[in-house]
């Protein structure tokens, strides 16, 4: 996919940009970003599956994701637990690929987009 670039770029950014201050990275300005950004992963892994899509490339994002972070065990659990919240709160609701299913990957693909330039423009290196 064309997007995965901007998500991995982020990833990247931020994640040189953190390392010296691994210990501090909960109270970085950009963690509720890197946090909204794993839920939309886990939110675009259950919905791109159920509307044909095989594969795990949200999920390898999503390692990406911590392996560019290397977070501490807490804040690995968090950024997991965003992810997972993503990932569950289609699963719940829908069982097939509807139109508004497709709605909401399309909405979901532009936030990931905007999150990761926005991201990557303020705290990148």
């Amino acid at each position: 996919m064309t997007r995965t670039s901007p998500l991995l770029a982020v990833c990247l950014a931020v994640g040189i940009a953190a390392s010296p201050a691994t210990a501090r990275a909960a109270e970085a300005p950009f963690e509720p970003g890197l946090m909204r950004l794993a839920e939309v992963l886990g939110s675009l892994h259950f919905l791109r599956n159920l509307c044909g899509e095989k594969g795990d490339q949200w999920r390898v994002e999503m390692e990406k994701l911590l392996e560019s972070e290397n977070p501490d065990p807490d804040r690995r659990a968090r950024f997991i637990a965003s992810f997972n919240r993503g990932y569950r709160s289609f699963s719940g609701t829908y069982t097939r690929c509807t139109p508004s299913a497709t709605e909401a990957i399309a909405r979901y693909m532009k936030e990931g987009e905007t999150l990761s330039r926005d991201i990557a423009s303020r705290y990148g290196n």
